[in-house]
């Protein structure tokens, strides 16, 4: 990424110039969904853990889950077509979605104009009428309707692919 990343201020523009409507709920930063699990309790919606991950042949995904999913990153590659994977390093992050680890994001996709990262949603998230995301940080959470939130994606460029997430067992 060649651009100074997309402040959270930008992001909302950008959502008011696409007609969505929002709710953003402002607390203490949070870097995991252990963390996150009290103001769960207190916002409505489904609320998500987003994986910046690498594969062995240098495609970068982000995968934006049930924050209650357990995905299995063993078996992840192979509904992916993607080669093993790995996190992605927090430059790499930096330089693609223009954030810092424990604020990544679906709405960071607005900092990724190229489409260099490849997005894919738990299906299990499309059961909830409305999400949460960090709005670009995590000092704060962004509630979105669900076809909202794929709208902005693909008005960002990226067509999401929707799939059923191995989960780990046990």
């Amino acid at each position: 990424m060649n651009a100074t990343p997309k402040t959270r201020a930008q992001l909302f523009q950008r959502l008011d110039e696409l007609d969505i409507e929002t709710t953003t709920h402002e607390h203490p930063a949070v870097f995991t969904v252990a963390e996150s699990e009290l103001l769960e309790r207190e916002l409505p919606g489904a609320h998500t853990k987003n994986l910046f991950l690498k594969d062995a042949k240098g495609r970068v995904f982000l995968i934006v889950a049930k924050s209650t999913s357990r995905i299995d990153l063993k078996a992840l590659p192979k509904p992916l077509g993607s080669a093993r994977l790995s996190f992605g390093k927090p430059e790499l992050l930096m330089e693609l979605l223009g954030v810092k680890p424990g604020s990544v994001t679906a709405f960071s996709l607005i900092n990724d104009p190229d489409q260099r990262v490849r997005v894919v949603i738990d299906a299990t998230l499309m059961d909830h009428a409305t999400i949460n995301c960090h709005p670009l940080e995590n000092t704060a959470t962004t509630n979105i309707a669900r076809d909202d939130l794929l709208a902005f994606m693909r008005a960002c460029g990226h067509d999401p692919l929707v799939l059923e997430l191995p989960e780990l067992v046990g």
